[in-house]
């Protein structure tokens, strides 16, 4: 499909999609590349095509003129969801605009009580097998999803690699590593019928960290190849990528 940063022409006409920032801030995004091939597809196009096929002519959502004017599909949004009315001329201003927000700008919260209300959950900890250790994944600071745009991570320290897992230096004495030692990560989980998986992800470097004796951390993608696609959380169906159960062997 095409990118954000790809023309996107309709009909005839260049198209702007709409995204929201990590500052709940609403704005327009278009494209000025050229795409890399004809062939690509918008994202709009691929939905609406998907539409058309499924429930054919004549039906209540005008697909074909939503794949030919994003427009009109903002025009359909702000008829329906509260906040974005008049969702064309405000998303067109230097800035877009908020989305809003109750609690924010007008102490409002919708709930029984109408006030804030809080609860509180037991903390679970899950236990750590003898001689393994507990991964979580994460992103860098040069990292956004899964979209990397360098090899430095500021927050962290580490420059020039990704391939790396922060540990505890007693842990690294522990497991007898030293500082910068190359290991392989085996995740290990046993599947509802009793079975016991292991998945592989080879060489990382050992960086001394101040993390919890026991838990360790590593980026994804490099680490997604550990978790199998049926090892998911409870309720959210989720994958687990914030507790998997390695152990690391030495990089001969």
């Amino acid at each position: 499909s095409l990118g954000r940063t790809d023309k996107d022409v309709q009909s005839g006409k260049k198209q702007q999609v709409t995204v929201e920032d990590s500052m709940s801030m609403v704005h327009l995004s278009r494209g000025s590349l050229t795409p890399a091939s004809d062939q690509l597809r918008s994202e709009v196009a691929i939905v609406c095509g998907i539409a058309q096929a499924l429930f054919g002519p004549g039906h209540s959502v005008p697909w074909t003129e939503f794949t030919a004017d994003y427009d009109r599909i903002r025009d359909s949004i702000a008829r329906v969801i509260p906040g974005f009315e008049d969702f064309n001329r405000k998303v067109r201003r230097p800035d877009g605009f908020g989305l809003p927000h109750p609690p924010r700008d007008e102490r409002r919260f919708v709930t029984g009580t109408g006030k804030a209300n809080f609860t509180v959950n037991e903390l679970s900890w899950l236990p750590v097998p003898e001689d393994r250790l507990m991964l979580q994944t994460m992103r860098s600071h040069d990292q956004y999803n899964t979209t990397i745009y360098g090899l430095d991570d500021r927050y962290r320290g580490v420059k020039g690699g990704r391939r790396v897992l922060f540990i505890a230096p007693e842990d690294i004495a522990a497991f007898g590593y030293a500082d910068g030692d190359r290991v392989d990560l085996v995740s290990e989980w046993e599947a509802p019928d009793g079975t016991v998986q292991e998945r592989r992800a080879d060489d990382f470097r050992l960086v001394p960290y101040p993390t919890p004796r026991g838990n360790v951390a590593a980026y994804y993608p490099e680490t997604n190849p550990l978790i199998p696609l049926d090892h998911v959380a409870r309720k959210s169906n989720t994958p687990v990528s914030k507790a998997i159960t390695i152990r690391l062997e030495r990089r001969l």
